[in-house]
Formats: structure tokens, C-alpha cells, sequence
């Protein structure tokens, strides 16, 4: 037996009780006459005591051999601590050893496993297995597993029964690029790792699992950034026999079951906007509503005067920032630079000082009188000690850059509390999306999402009206969910791929398979997927999945710890019947 309890476990309670302790070494400290160690497991730090009066002198000097992460096993007895420590929960007692077993020596670990630590982030992933030893990445690890057993357990109660789907599949166009995996028993033939279970979920309702989910890995070979990796995992789920409704309720209702369980968070309102709302008024299709900030069109009570900069633009839209009037010339100009930058690109920025006395001091008085800039606090809703940002241009390049003001501002005004939750559904998506460069449509979603009631006709008249049967779920600013009521009818979907630009042939060559099964009787159904590494980070007061994910890749999508991607041999190239051309 290696221990008789954990390193994180032990009470005064405990005290003249013989123990068994396993672990790793954090740190000694040696005072001459008496050492003391800190031993470390997953679930804590127990204090050992060495000293001159109770420990041989052979005992005295292995404990002072011990190096920083030694895996040591100690037996002794609890004892009362002398000085306590409240700091941890072991902190009234200590062990005093009479045994250790050196079960394997460490070198120098390359930073200090410790809650602060000196390693920077890319040292910290070539050594990830030392990083998970440290509390925040461990309580990370323990948070996900926490989460991941409250979501199976939601869905278990609710009947859905769980189903895991192959990794193996055919490459088909569902948006981003496809992993693919060469066969090597099919020569010149490829699988693709899934980017979602999509079709195979829609599959097992046309077989009557009326229920399904999984919590399950899927792949995209597109650009990085910090929420986003090259593998990750998704929560993904489907229901037979419903409507949007039907969902929305069910998925609603885990994530209450999440909020409360996880986080003692009770959440009773999940309001609902249109997408073309949350454009208009956020600026962005997964807006944070946990503030104000609404947008104010401005068009009206701005292009009526000499000013060409608004007069010659598609939009001029405002945002009210709170208590913004105090700000000083000097924050006001970085503030202007900040807009100007390449990441948000607008050429420029108006703004106005709503004083506290009613008046109002603008950038833009030569052209706007004080009645004017009256009009522009109504509309964004600005009170007295506000501040008025307005930008102008292209209506949907200047809510972009509106948006990214509103959330940067946000941020800067602690607006953004990661222990408060607010979701959001956003519904009524356009089903296609015109791409301006070759003038052809695609799916927002993906090419077997169903069109809202009634608008099928659309398709063939005016393809961009058509609204999607689909809804996303925002979590503070953040896609958390999202998903459709699909296609079930043969024809139906024959005529959405059409709208895609697919030839019968090819139709019939990517997706043949889900056609041909719609013919047996498939049900209305749909569904919905969560991002859980998204979810977790949100749920854990992050926004960076990285550091909720055990092994995660950096932003080149490299594995640093195992260095991989990585080169293949000659033999098994010739196995798979490939030939590399690469240009030196």
C-alpha cells in the first residue's frame, strides 16, 4: 500500500493516528537541528517534520537529499502543528516521519511547480505533464471532468442515450478544411477525420434513436487563435419529433442544470433576438448582454448639416459609454488610435462629452449645435456624465468595428464580471450567404439546416430572404451552442444543394447516402452542439480553452510536448503509395 490517506486529507482529528503518505516532493526547508518538507499529491500539501530530538540522524540527512519533485512515500504519525498555517486545510497538523522510501529521483524541473510560476507559456507546453502538477491547471482538468459528468448526467435523466459515431469518414464540404487520413488497404483513397457527427446524428434518427448525444472529438484544419484548436470537443446532440421550441426548452434547461450544479448560479431568463436584431443593435451575432451599450442609429439626425464625413456614409451608429465624460484629452485621443488600428480599421472616430451639467462638448461643433447633439444622447440612450462614441462608413464593416469598441471598452470598464451569466438565443439566421467574391451562395450553417416554415418558395425567388430554422446559444459574449431543425425530406434537400451550387451528380456522389436514407421513413428532427471546451472555459471564468484542455496545441497547431506534426518515414510513404513533392 503506498498510502493510507492523501496529502490533502489529514485533520486534527487525525492527530497520534500512523499514516502511509505518497508523493511528490514541493519544497524542504532546513533549519539545521529540524527539516521540514512539503509533500504534494492531486489532492493537497501535508507538512513533514524531521528534527534532531525525535528523527535518527540517518533520517535527517535523507530528508535533506531530497530534491524538488522527488516521488517520495513517507510513514509517521500526525502530530499538532506548532505553528499552523490557515492557508490550507491540512494547515493544524504535520507528520512526523520515522520511514521514507525514495520512490524515484527528478531532475530540475525547467520552472517552479508552483501556483505562480516562473515558466512561460511555451516552456509550460513542452513540459505540460510538470504544468498539470501546478493547482490552476489541475483544478482546470478536475473543473472539465466536473462538467462533462453534470452534462451526461442531464441528458441521461432526460432519456437521451449515448452513441458514439466512427472517426474514419468521407471528406465532405462542411465549411472548414478536413483532416484526411490515407487508406492504405484503398489505394489513392482517403478517410477525413469528422469536423461534426452531422450527418451520422441525423442517421441515427432515420434508425429510430429518437435521443442521442455524445460528447465527442471533432476536427477542422483552419487558422488559430486563442478559443480555438485544431481538435476539439463537442457536446452534440439530437432529438426526433420536435420543433425548435422543443429544443431550445430541452438544452435551456442543461444549461440551468450546469449554472446551478457547477456554480450555484440560479438563471431563470433566456431572452430571445432575431439576428438581424442583434446586428443592428450589437453589432455581432453572439453579443454580450451582460451591459448596455446598445447601438444608436444615427443617420437621421446627423446628415443634415456639412459635415461629408457622415453625410457620404452607408451608417453613422453611436454607443453611450458610461461615465465616459471624465475622460481626459489624452485618454480620449488613444482612444481614437485605438479604433484606427489595423485589427479594427475605422478611419476615425467621433465623440461627445454629455456633461453633468446637461451640455455637451463634441469633436464635431462646428457642424452640430447643442440641440443636435441632443438628439444623438436620446438615441443612444446617453445620460449626463456619458460619453458618445459615433463611427461612420459601410453599414457592416462600421458595426464591426462598433462592436469591437463596445467590447474593448467593456473590458476596460469592468463591465464583463465572469461570475455573473447571462445567455442568449439568437434565432431567425439567413439559411444562405452570399459570397461576394464569386457571387455564389452558402450555407451559414451547413447544407442541412431546414428553412424557417413557409419560406421554402423563397429559395427560388430571393435565396438571401430565406430565414434559417437554426439558433445559437450565447453565453456572455460567447457562441456556447448551436444547431438546426434539419432537413428531413429527400427533396427538399435536393433543392438546398442545388441552391449550393452541387450538380445532381455530385449530390448524389457527397451525400447520396443521407438522400437515399430520407426515403425510409426519416422523422422531423434537430438538434443542437455545445462547444465544451468553450463551455467549461466560460463556466471556469476564462475565456482561453487552452487552458482547459490536458494537452492542448499552440498557435501554430503544433503538439510542442511531442513534437508533432511530424514527418513519416520512406517505408511507410511506400506503404500508402504516396510521394511527397516538396520544394526545398
Amino acid at each position: 500500500m503506498y498510502r493510507s490517506h492523501t496529502c490533502g486529507e489529514l485533520r486534527e482529528s487525525d492527530i497520534n493516528t500512523k499514516v502511509t503518505l505518497s508523493g511528490w516532493v514541493q519544497k524542504t526547508r532546513d533549519k539545521g537541528f529540524v527539516v521540514w518538507v512539503d509533500l504534494r499529491d492531486r489532492y493537497g500539501i501535508t507538512q513533514l517534520v524531521f528534527d534532531e530530538d525525535r528523527t535518527s540522524s540517518k533520517l535527517l540527512e535523507q530528508a535533506r537529499s531530497l530534491g524538488r519533485e522527488y516521488v517520495v512515500q513517507v510513514t509517521g504519525e500526525v502530530i499538532e502543528r506548532t505553528s499552523k498555517n490557515p492557508n490550507i486545510p491540512t494547515g493544524g497538523i504535520e507528520v512526523l516521519v520515522d520511514e521514507v522510501i525514495l520512490l524515484n529521483k527528478s531532475k530540475t524541473p525547467p520552472f517552479t511547480i508552483e501556483n505562480e510560476t516562473d515558466g512561460g507559456e511555451d516552456l509550460r507546453m513542452k513540459y505540460r505533464y510538470l504544468d498539470i502538477r501546478r493547482n490552476p491547471v489541475k483544478n482546470n482538468l478536475i473543473f472539465r471532468s466536473k462538467v462533462s459528468m453534470e452534462v451526461r448526467k442531464y441528458l441521461s435523466d432526460h432519456s437521451f442515450v449515448e452513441v458514439e459515431t466512427p472517426y474514419l469518414i468521407k471528406s465532405t464540404p462542411e465549411g472548414a478544411r478536413d483532416f484526411v487520413v490515407p487508406s492504405r488497404m484503398n489505394e489513392g483513397q482517403f478517410y477525413a477525420l469528422p469536423q461534426s457527427p452531422q450527418t451520422f446524428k441525423q442517421l441515427l434518427m432515420v434508425g429510430g434513436m429518437d435521443k442521442y448525444f455524445q460528447i465527442v472529438k471533432c476536427f477542422r484544419d483552419e487558422d488559430l487563435r486563442a478559443d480555438r484548436q485544431p481538435e476539439f470537443t463537442q457536446i452534440d446532440c439530437e432529438m426526433a419529433f420536435v420543433e425548435q421550441e422543443d429544443i431550445l426548452d430541452t438544452f435551456e434547461g442543461l444549461t440551468k442544470h450546469l449554472l446551478k450544479e457547477i456554480k450555484g448560479v440560479e438563471i431563470s431568463a433566456f431572452p430571445r433576438i432575431t439576428y438581424d436584431d442583434a446586428m443592428r443593435i450589437y453589432g455581432n451575432d453572439k453579443p454580450d448582454i451582460r451591459f448596455g451599450m446598445e447601438f444608436g442609429e444615427l443617420n437621421a439626425v446627423t446628415q443634415h448639416k456639412d459635415f461629408g464625413v457622415f453625410n457620404s456614409a452607408e451608417l453613422v451608429v453611436g454607443i453611450a459609454v458610461p461615465g465616459g465624460a471624465s475622460y481626459t484629452r489624452k485618454e480620449l485621443d488613444a482612444l481614437v488610435n485605438w479604433v484606427k488600428r489595423p485589427q479594427v480599421g475605422a478611419k476615425g472616430m467621433v465623440y461627445v462629452k454629455y456633461n453633468e451639467d446637461g451640455s455637451f462638448k463634441s469633436t464635431v461643433d462646428k457642424f452640430y449645435d447643442q440641440e443636435d447633439l441632443a438628439k444623438w444622447a436620446k438615441i443612444t440612450e446617453a445620460k449626463p456624465g456619458d460619453l458618445i462614441c459615433v463611427l461612420s462608413g459601410d453599414a457592416n464593416k462600421t458595426r464591426t468595428q462598433l462592436s469591437a469598441l463596445r467590447m474593448e471598452l467593456a473590458e476596460r470598464l469592468g463591465l464583463r464580471n465572469p461570475n455573473e451569466f447571462a445567455p442568449l438565443w439568437v434565432i431567425d439566421f439567413p439559411l444562405l450567404e452570399l459570397d461576394e467574391e464569386t457571387g455564389n451562395y452558402h450555407a451559414m450553417h451547413h447544407p442541412f439546416t431546414s428553412p424557417k416554415p413557409g419560406q421554402l418558395e423563397l429559395l427560388e425567388t430571393d435565396p438571401g430572404a430565406v430565414r434559417a430554422n437554426a439558433y445559437d446559444l450565447v453565453l456572455n459574449g460567447n457562441e456556447i451552442g448551436g444547431g438546426s431543425i434539419r432537413i428531413h425530406d429527400r427533396d427538399v434537400q435536393s433543392t438546398m444543394f442545388k441552391h449550393l451550387g452541387f450538380t445532381p451528380e455530385e449530390a448524389q456522389a457527397q451525400f447520396g447516402f443521407l438522400m437515399d436514407a430520407f426515403q425510409y421513413g426519416a422523422p422531423p428532427h434537430g438538434g443542437i452542439a455545445f462547444g465544451l471546451d468553450r463551455l467549461v472555459s466560460i463556466l471556469g471564468g476564462q475565456e482561453t480553452i487552452r487552458d482547459f484542455i490536458a494537452f492542448p496545441k499552440n498557435n501554430s497547431g503544433r503538439d510542442v510536448m511531442i513534437d508533432a506534426p511530424a514527418a513519416i518515414d520512406q517505408e511507410q510513404l511506400h506503404e500508402l503509395k504516396l510521394k511527397l513533392d516538396i520544394e526545398a
